[in-house]
């Protein structure tokens, strides 16, 4: 019989329907069976894509000795991380707060009735192994802790609420506290991690970092700091060379389990390419290297031809594929030598053999090869004495094959939830790929998935957070609410509509009314009205996507200097003062909010057009390598509710007008694009190429 999961719309929790744990979601119904039965909680979080989640469920939740052994000591409780990071951040901080170290998923959390956490980890073997204990010999251990040792969990857990509570960041009393030396700090900080070798922060595991390699892409387009765009494109170059980076199919997985970026954990997620998109795309419009270029058009076309829904004309984008196909990681993507060479001519054969390590030792797991370059096209082309045209030729010949004998494959499997946060994120990443590229179709995938969010996920006034069988549930967090105006904000950048501008207004306004802590400043994770846990965390510090926080101040910030809004900007101040003593403290922790600290020190400026359509469009093309430090928003003749702040006279023959603001200062009104690309270097720190 399917468990209390059968009814959800997580495909995560859906995967645990069948399993011999009587497993409950999230809400009332188990909580109060806790209360009532006074049995502790066994809460398990994790995401349909993780390889250890599928390890464990294998393991210990399809097992019937230990699906016994939980349902006779515990309420057992799963979680999707993906739907409730309310949830997963307050435990994963618990697991931190308890065990000194960070945690991970599968997070395996042992809970009072009252939610408050006494024991937990990672991945649990259902044997003891790895220097870790057996699954099956520590539930019944945990529940004698619970049964034995109450009055001790509840100093323990005093203790913990007070440490989670202490954790919100306090605003900073000091006149001038703000100033730039967190930026440099940070920059520092990071040109201090970086790997030389291998480009990227720190040693292995790797992680994509986005926010700190768009933080350095920052300080060479605002500093001309040639250093910060080393950091950025060495990282970018190696990353797309290696087997993080999909060679045959587009896309980066979600992190490389060496330092090299070789072999990564398979899993491919929406978000981590959502924000390596417009990180390339910017990286080229600095550096004009073809192979970022080449990425950009691998990926987008990856995440429109798998990513998004096309069910009766909705675009939303799907969450994730999995790290695993046929119960083994990796097994979609590696390949054996003889079956490449079979399906490749001799030709083909030989010159891929060198391009991608075939001819050497395997690379994975039982004598196979994951692709990843190995060396360049100049070295093939001078060992085998042919032309680098030849040479490129046979390497596009061989993806092309390959890729299509992969798709004969059994797929990973897809995550087809639509999660509010993460579609943000990839409609920004697309449009503002479109918009650098010129490519109308990535902006149009962009528009469709808004307008997906816009008419299944806004309901009512309220957004919500996933969707999924037709069903949107679950209040959304600052999170979706914040990416989600910054993608609008980047959308009337490329294509202005009336309607995107009415629904930032509208959506900043709940950020204020419904997340913002009017005492202190900043924005909390959960509106305030959502469901009462045991914290509500305000957090300021990226991880593997940039802060609510940090997206929701500077974006805030740029439309309050848009609109000539004062409450958005004292806002976006506000979020500043609270968080200052962690940008002075971990600086290169805070990038998101770096960003915000830079333009409320210097204003970013703001471009506005005015005019008829075709010139317009000339205009936004000219001013392209401009757009990395500038807002700069094209407003057609035909717009006729636009905010006072963004009117503006219209010539006599419909030509365009254009005026450049600093904050509330603006200069006399242009008519001449020639003078206005002038200005724009006269008036940046430094004029692009």
């Amino acid at each position: 019989m399917p468990n209390h999961l059968a009814g959800e719309t997580s495909p995560y929790l859906l995967q645990h329907a069948e399993n011999p744990v009587d497993w409950y979601p999230w809400g009332e119904e188990a909580l109060e069976i806790a209360r009532m039965l006074d049995k502790p909680i066994l809460l398990s979080i994790g995401y349909s894509a993780c390889h250890w989640c599928h390890v464990m469920a294998h393991e210990s939740f399809e097992d019937a000795q230990v699906a016994t052994a939980m349902n006779e000591h515990f309420v057992n409780i799963k979680v999707d991380r993906e739907e409730r990071p309310d949830i997963d951040q307050i435990y994963q901080s618990a697991h931190y707060t308890l065990n000194h170290r960070s945690g991970g998923w599968p997070l395996t959390m042992f809970l009072t009735p009252e939610q408050k956490p006494f024991f937990g980890g990672t991945y649990f073997p259902k044997e003891a192994r790895y220097s870790m204990p057996g699954f099956l010999e520590l539930l019944p251990k945990v529940a004698e802790l619970y049964r034995t040792r109450k009055t001790d969990i509840e100093k323990q857990n005093a203790v913990l609420l007070k440490l989670l509570a202490q954790s919100l960041p306090a605003p900073d009393t000091r006149a001038s506290a703000l100033s730039r030396q967190p930026i440099d700090r940070a920059w520092e900080q990071l040109n201090r991690l970086f790997d030389e070798t291998d480009g990227g922060f720190g040693d292995a595991p790797k992680f994509l970092h986005p926010a700190e390699l768009q933080f350095c892409l920052r300080r060479y387009v605002t500093d001309n700091d040639t250093r910060a765009l080393h950091v950025v494109t060495h990282t970018l170059e190696k990353m797309a060379q290696g087997g993080l980076y999909d060679q045959l199919g587009g896309g980066f997985c979600r992190y490389s389990t060496d330092h090299s970026w070789q072999i990564p954990h398979f899993e491919k997620m929406l978000y981590d390419n959502a924000l390596m998109l417009p990180l390339y795309a910017e990286t080229w419009l600095v550096t004009g290297n073809p192979l970022f270029k080449q990425v950009v058009e691998e990926t987008a076309a990856w995440v429109i031809r798998e990513m998004q829904s096309g069910i009766d004309g909705e675009g939303g984008y799907f969450s994730s594929l999995d790290a695993d196909s046929e119960h083994e990681e990796g097994k979609f993507y590696v390949w054996d030598r003889q079956a490449v060479s079979a399906i490749l001519t001799p030709e083909e054969y030989r010159v891929t053999a060198a391009y991608y390590g075939l001819d050497r030792s395997p690379n994975f797991e039982n004598h196979h090869w994951h692709l990843a370059v190995t060396e360049s096209i100049e070295t093939v082309a001078a060992r085998h004495q042919i032309s680098q045209e030849a040479v490129q030729q046979l390497i596009d010949s061989a993806r092309r094959k390959l890729l299509n004998e992969r798709e004969q494959r059994i797929r990973p499997g897809r995550d087809e939830k639509i999660l509010t946060s993460w579609n943000a994120l990839m409609i920004k990443g697309m449009t503002r790929a479109g918009q650098i590229f010129e490519r109308e179709e990535w902006i149009s995938s962009a528009v469709r998935a808004l307008d997906f969010i816009r008419s299944r996920l806004w309901q009512n006034d309220r957004l919500l957070a996933t969707f999924k069988d037709d069903k949107a549930h679950l209040n959304a967090y600052l999170d979706d609410h914040a990416f989600l105006l910054d993608s609008l904000l980047t959308l009337l950048q490329a294509d202005f509509r009336q309607t995107d501008l009415d629904f930032a207004i509208t959506l900043a306004d709940v950020l204020l009314t419904r997340f913002e802590d009017k005492t202190s400043g900043g924005f909390f994770f959960t509106s305030h009205d959502h469901e009462t846990l045991i914290h509500r965390p305000k957090t300021g510090h990226d991880g593997a996507i940039p802060a609510g926080n940090g997206i929701a101040a500077t974006t805030l910030q740029r439309l309050g200097h848009l609109l000539n809004e004062q409450r958005y900007l004292e806002a976006a101040e506000r979020t500043l003062n609270v968080f200052s003593s962690g940008l002075s403290l971990h600086a290169s922790s805070h990038c998101s909010l770096l960003i915000t600290l830079e333009e409320f020190l210097e204003p970013t400026k703001t471009v506005i057009l005015h005019g008829n359509r075709p010139e317009l469009q000339i205009w936004l093309k000219a001013l392209l390598p401009y757009s990395l430090d500038k807002i700069v928003i094209a407003l057609p003749l035909e717009l006729s509710e636009l905010p006072d702040s963004l009117k503006m006279r219209s010539t006599p023959d419909g030509k365009i007008s254009a005026r450049v603001c600093e904050g509330r200062r603006c200069l006399p009104e242009i008519h001449s694009l020639n003078e206005l690309l002038q200005m724009c270097k006269l008036h940046g720190r430094m004029a692009l190429p």
